[in-house]
């Protein structure tokens, strides 16, 4: 019913009339889909008796999918009508005007653009003419076996949650007991039990799942509500910078506006994951090799290869699912290491870098390929969803210059390599002509993006539909306070050499006495106080020895090796992260902090 609904309205007009809002009559269509639909008589007939339930669910699954595609309608309706003299290479005069002819095109990223312009291009090398819009550019999308329950009422479904096991649920839905019903006796109640996970609060509504078959099995996407604190646009004295990275995946750390407009900050941290980006690597040359072999197979056309293909595709499929997995559990390792940092921190909000448009070049095809598919997306969004549940608001800020200036006076940095990683090739390592700071590049970052978000917090604007917070353009006056004016000490307990640093308690015995021994009475027998000193000693106590190594700040030598991932070890072994400081009691905004000469 599904496939029919989209096969007979995938075109210009009756999408331009579902994305209007009006019907024939004038009147508003209403916001959910298979309402909008039922009102415009857009119904399908599968030739079995089923009852209205059924197709209000075939119904609000094609109205998504048509309601979704307007967006690219317009897109793609907006490159056409500029479409530059050379499409790879756009004038600043050509950017605005496709952006000018994109609706909402102003803070469109512009790796959309680009992906749709070489999808135009080659449309065009194959057809010998451009298309006429995107229902030609691309054909009906496929439908997923799945049932969106959510479109339904009591009649057809119910979701209870047991009062005595507070992780059990039971979902009661009508399903036909023959393939095609030809009666509403067909149909009958079926009670299915789901088993909740931890995670769902026990004060929670639970809504109508989503059904889909996954692995020969039955999944229920559940969806469920529960009040969280709510998340301020502005008005933060406290705020976590994260900085993105491809190896160091993450670098993030706290940054506090005080009354007087100073900014200062703590040493950062990081999230590595060198192992498992390693390991993804390897899982796409694996995948490229398989398709590609696939790809010849289909092009030789032999018969006896059949069986071949077969089991390539099988093996294609494991890995990508292998890949997907990886993907998730990454994204979902990092995004909760952030908010972890954020909650330790005290910070309300989080300010990280929109790198939508970014697309890597000029750095060799495995890195620029490894930099581009990082997983930096389903990482914002599962951040998004991890911080709501503490309040904490997730800001995206402009990536303009970030690594480039100087935290502290915003000067061109002059990047070295480390000084604790000499044979390591690139440029890790940054420091200041002007104000002489040095440090990572990375810890760099993350205190520009913080302070660029504390600064310009008052600029934050909503997304009305998705509710997704973003700063959009920065301002020069603004930017010219969001410098780091001191770096917060990490204990309140001055160190600093202007006292006896012994500590304050009973000495223990010395090992050998102070004061001459007494000498022994004459005529009597006895030991001396002070013993006679071994002869089977080849060294110095161990008191004397215990700590006495040299400190420096190379590389300890017996460092995990990420390139161990390529031998497909677990993922926990390759994911590295700093430890939320919990010990470190967080500064009083209303306490100016010294600075660490």
């Amino acid at each position: 019913m599904v496939a029919e609904l989209l096969s007979t309205h995938w075109n210009t007009t009756d999408v331009d009339v579902l994305a209007g809002g009006q019907d024939a009559g004038g009147r508003k269509l209403p916001s959910k889909a298979w309402m909008a639909l039922r009102r415009l008589g857009w119904t399908a007939d599968c030739g079995a008796k089923v009852n209205g339930r059924v197709v209000r669910m075939a119904q609000e699954q094609a109205g998504r999918a048509l309601r979704s595609v307007k967006w690219r309608a317009d897109l793609v309706a907006g490159i056409l009508a500029a479409w530059p003299a050379a499409p790879k290479r756009r004038t600043t005069e050509e950017w605005d005007a496709v952006r000018a002819a994109i609706p909402g095109g102003e803070y469109l990223p512009s790796g959309i653009i680009r992906c749709r312009t070489r999808q135009i291009v080659s449309f065009e090398r194959r057809h010998s003419r451009y298309p006429v819009g995107v229902f030609e550019l691309e054909p009906t999308p496929l439908v997923a076996r799945m049932l969106l329950l959510a479109a339904c009422d009591k009649q057809q479904a119910t979701i209870e949650r047991s009062a005595t096991a507070p992780t059990k649920a039971l979902l009661r839905l009508q399903l036909l007991i023959r393939p095609t019903p030809q009666q509403y006796a067909d149909w009958t109640w079926v009670a299915c039990p789901v088993t909740l996970p931890p995670t769902v609060p026990a004060n929670a509504v639970l809504h109508l799942p989503t059904l889909r078959i996954s692995g020969g099995k039955v999944r229920a996407d559940l969806a469920y509500t529960h009040p969280v604190p709510k998340a301020r646009r502005s008005g933060h004295t406290v705020a976590l910078g994260v900085d993105w990275g491809l190896n160091t995946l993450l670098s993030a750390g706290a940054a506090w506006l005080h009354h007087d407009g100073d900014i200062t900050v703590r040493a950062g941290a990081q999230f590595r994951a060198a192992g498992v980006l390693a390991k993804q690597d390897r899982l796409r040359r694996i995948f490229e090799c398989l398709r590609a072999k696939t790809d010849h197979y289909q092009r030789l056309a032999d018969p006896a290869l059949g069986g071949k293909a077969a089991i390539l595709s099988q093996e294609i499929k494991h890995v990508s699912e292998r890949r997907s997995k990886l993907n998730d559990a990454l994204a979902w390792s990092a995004a909760r290491w952030a908010v972890d940092q954020a909650v330790t921190a005290g910070a309300t909000v989080i300010y990280l870098e929109d790198l939508r448009s970014m697309e890597a070049g000029g750095m060799g095809r495995t890195h620029n390929t490894r930099l581009s598919q990082t997983v930096r997306g389903q990482i914002t969004g599962r951040m998004r969803h991890l911080a709501a549940e503490a309040g904490i608001a997730v800001v995206t800020v402009p990536p303009r210059n970030t690594s480039k200036h100087c935290p502290h006076c915003l000067t061109p940095l002059r990047h070295r390599k480390a000084p604790d990683r000499p044979t390591v090739p690139g440029w890790k390592w940054a420091i200041c002509p002007g104000c002489r700071w040095q440090g990572d590049r990375d810890q760099g970052a993350w205190q520009r993006i913080a302070a660029r978000g504390l600064a310009h917090q008052a600029k934050t604007v909503a997304d009305r539909g998705s509710g997704q917070m973003a700063i959009y353009a920065v301002v020069d006056t603004m930017e010219a306070k969001a410098v780091i004016t001191a770096t917060s000490k990490t204990s309140r307990v001055d160190r600093s050499k202007t006292s006896p640093t012994r500590p304050r308690t009973n000495r223990p015995a010395p090992r050998r006495r102070g004061i001459p021994s007494p000498v022994r009475p004459v005529g009597k027998a006895g030991q001396r106080p002070e013993g006679r000193a071994p002869t089977d000693r080849t060294g110095l106590p161990r008191a004397a020895h215990r700590h006495q190594g040299v400190t420096t700040i190379s590389t300890p030598t017996n460092r995990h090796n990420p390139r161990g991932a390529a031998l497909g070890s677990g993922f926990h072994l390759h994911a590295h992260a700093s430890p939320p400081r919990w010990a470190e009691p967080a500064p009083d905004p209303t306490v100016r902090m010294g600075s660490l000469s």
